[in-house]
């Protein structure tokens, strides 16, 4: 990956389109909301691989991240919450909460970041 400096962003060109990331959100995304959709969008991911294997079937998987900053740190992420809101008619606790840990196992940014940065995931299931 090549990041080049613009005005007020640095910028990448990736596979997918073009990224602008800058420490001020009117001129790119963030760093710590790159972080935080890297650690959200991964368990996701894995999370939805999981289910499939498990044969468990669901409609959707809705992720709400909330992240705490410690300011006299550098403003460092410190905490991440992450809650799956899954959607199913045959979803279980017992198998989302099954899945969830294998997810949390086998997710390359949680285990990326699980020795400085507290993960905490919480589920609800939607019918």
């Amino acid at each position: 990956m090549e990041f080049r400096m613009i005005d007020n962003a640095f910028e990448l060109d990736a596979p997918f389109g073009r990224l602008q990331i800058s420490g001020d959100d009117q001129y790119g995304f963030r760093p710590f909301q790159l972080l935080v959709s890297s650690v959200a969008v991964c368990s996701g991911g894995v999370l939805r691989k999981v289910l499939t294997k498990m044969r468990v079937p669901f409609d959707d998987i809705t992720i709400k991240a909330e992240v705490e900053r410690v300011k006299e740190e550098a403003d460092r992420v410190s905490k991440i919450h992450l809650h799956f809101i899954l959607t199913g008619t045959e979803l279980s606790e017992e198998k989302v909460k099954k899945a969830l840990d294998v997810t949390y196992k086998n997710c390359s940014m949680v285990q990326s970041v699980k020795d400085s940065i507290e993960i905490h995931e919480t589920f609800e299931i939607r019918r």
